[in-house]
């Protein structure tokens, strides 16, 4: 069963990340203050899927009103081939096409290539001609106590 995330889902959602290889987790981002305001931003694009009472999967999007953006897909590694994944990578892709988005980028760690055949395999292109650039501008008072 696939449904929209909520703040409720967090705590079941961030130990999936932490025990997950390969995410790329920021302390501030990715903190329950940092998703709380991201769903708030984002409240239709973010899903989780169930199994058996528990979070078996999740993917994390949304868009800043041009491009869409795909954070943090997940599925346990034993529910791993089901179609979970694709399910919901379909559950963003209907969200921002709801939403007027009419392109969708996404990051994969370089060390993970599980996730870089998920998505070749489901029709995304890598783009060799971008390259990432990143600057955290969080002031240090404003950084949370604890480290992911």
């Amino acid at each position: 069963m696939i449904k929209r995330m909520t703040l409720d889902d967090y705590d079941e959602l961030f130990a999936m990340w932490r025990s997950t290889p390969n995410m790329g987790l920021r302390s501030l981002d990715d903190s329950k203050e940092g998703i709380s305001c991201f769903l708030k931003r984002n409240p239709n694009t973010n899903f989780v899927a169930y199994e058996d009472g528990k979070i078996v999967g999740a993917i994390l999007s949304g868009h800043d009103g041009r491009r869409g953006y795909i954070y943090h897909t997940v599925v346990l590694p034993e529910y791993r081939g089901q179609g979970i994944a694709s399910g919901l990578v379909d559950a963003v892709v209907e969200a921002l096409q709801e939403e007027g988005i009419t392109r969708v980028c996404l990051n994969v760690m370089e060390t993970n290539e599980p996730g870089k055949k998920f998505w070749v395999s489901k029709g995304w292109e890598k783009k060799d001609f971008l390259e990432f650039y990143s600057k955290a501008i969080t002031k240090k008072e404003n950084l949370p106590l604890f480290k992911v």
